[in-house]
């Protein structure tokens, strides 16, 4: 499996998000208790930015229209998405993170 070099571990804000793209895919890195994920930037609802949303107890809440998304499952925890967004492994290493491309449960 690859990873791609994404950014330093400090640009991701604690209890947040930044958006970066990956292999020119547009990703969410989002922290919550201290462990980073990666998602779809994309809500499958409204289809905006999720990191422009909040980040809190392991979800992160679409801005819009308030549908939240686990972040180690991608699945909807309410309305109004139903559908989940996808997942990406992460690695923290030497105080960079990276990301793998392919979509999957996090590592």
């Amino acid at each position: 499996m690859s990873f791609v070099k994404v950014c330093p571990e400090e640009k991701v804000p604690a209890d947040g998000a930044i958006a970066v793209e990956v292999d020119g895919t547009p990703v969410a890195l989002a922290r919550s208790g201290g462990t980073v994920y990666a998602v779809s930037d994309l809500c499958s609802h409204a289809e905006v930015s999720l990191a422009e949303g909040e980040v809190y107890d392991g979800t992160i809440e679409c801005w819009l229209h308030g549908s939240c998304f686990d972040l180690q499952t991608g699945a909807p925890t309410n309305p109004p998405a139903t559908r989940p967004i996808t997942t990406y492994r992460v690695m923290v290493e030497e105080g960079y993170v990276y990301v793998s491309p392919d979509a999957g449960s996090q590592a």
